[in-house]
């Protein structure tokens, strides 16, 4: 029955992840009947606070998941792989934001602002698409509707380091104070450069054609999410030393003709985002990732004809990859069931 009370469990409760979807919980009153947070061994025992009451933290097992109706997976793709079916076999519906199940073929890959049906096809599980994706396409699907859908598209995404968890934030921190106090940088832990002051054009691992896991993500996640199995993609995906939002620079072709002024207007009609896109005002309007940290939108800049490829549209979106790109995303997908 439609908002029916709903035992909810959150695995990977004490991460980054997993505080933002107790956040958003919170904010959309989403209907919970009861709240189980899961986590390793070391975090069993820690409380945390859910609408002014306090939780107990439980180590996640095999048998964490019975009584549960929706199990939010935020805890690495080994852990997803080990413990979902477990919550399945409960009874339970995972929604898993790792990349473990993304490109199943049974396992719906779900955005709910471009296909919310697809969620209803799942065998127990959903997956949420990888953040850039998430952010990309919020910007990209209005157009692939208006303008006859999408044919293929070139990408450079400019990643924060909360991406990489808590440890990616301190990283940076530590390394910036360094700098500032003349004292020398610490080893790296994280990166495979210095991140302060710096950007580094690599996100994940390298595949044999060049391109790394994360930049493929794009090409193959959006084929499955737009239902565009011939879209084609080349993407970059680089670090930044900017703390939480992705930002990408999208130049996209379409089967039809675009133009600035109907591309503003579709995706200022569509959910969960919107244009700021003033050029020519005495201090130009486009959005950064300071604009959109902490919000549910993403946000969309700097439209303009591509000068190279025909029928094409270059633009810049912005988006919280913590809650947009995860947090956010899980909770609207369990609002959907």
């Amino acid at each position: 029955m439609r908002n029916t009370p709903k035992h909810l469990a959150i695995a990977g409760a004490t991460g980054a992840v997993g505080i933002e979807i107790l956040k958003c919980l919170e904010q959309r009153d989403f209907p919970v009947s009861e709240l189980t947070l899961l986590a390793s061994a070391r975090s069993a025992g820690k409380t945390m606070t859910f609408r002014g009451k306090e939780v107990v933290v439980k180590e996640l097992r095999p048998d964490s998941f019975a009584g549960v109706d929706i199990a939010l997976f935020s805890a690495g793709g080994a852990i997803s792989k080990a413990f979902a079916p477990y919550a399945v076999a409960a009874g339970a519906v995972v929604v898993d934001n790792s990349s473990a199940f993304r490109m199943d073929e049974g396992v719906p890959l779900v955005v709910p602002e471009i296909n919310p049906e697809d969620a209803k096809k799942h065998s127990g599980i959903i997956a949420n698409p990888n953040c850039t994706t998430i952010i990309t396409l919020m910007a990209l699907n209005p157009m692939h509707e208006a303008f006859g859908g999408v044919h293929s598209l070139i990408a450079s995404s400019y990643q924060a380091v909360s991406g990489s968890g808590a440890q990616g934030i301190l990283e940076l921190e530590t390394q910036v104070t360094a700098i500032a106090k003349g004292e020398t940088i610490p080893e790296r832990s994280v990166y495979s450069r210095q991140i302060a002051f710096n950007v580094i054009p690599q996100v994940d691992v390298f595949t044999e054609n060049g391109y790394t896991k994360e930049e493929l993500k794009m090409l193959f996640e959006g084929r499955k999410i737009l239902h565009a199995p011939e879209l084609k993609a080349s993407v970059t995906c680089v670090r930044v030393p900017v703390y939480r939002s992705h930002a990408v620079s999208v130049t996209a072709v379409f089967n039809d003709k675009p133009s600035v002024e109907a591309a503003r207007a579709a995706i200022n009609a569509a959910p969960g985002v919107h244009v700021i896109d003033a050029p020519f005002a005495e201090f130009p309007e486009y959005p950064t990732p300071l604009d959109s940290t902490d919000g549910d939108d993403c946000l969309v800049g700097r439209i303009r004809e591509d000068l190279v490829l025909d029928n094409a549209l270059t633009f810049w979106v912005v988006g919280d990859q913590v809650r947009k790109g995860a947090a956010l995303n899980a909770v609207q997908i369990a609002e959907l069931l």
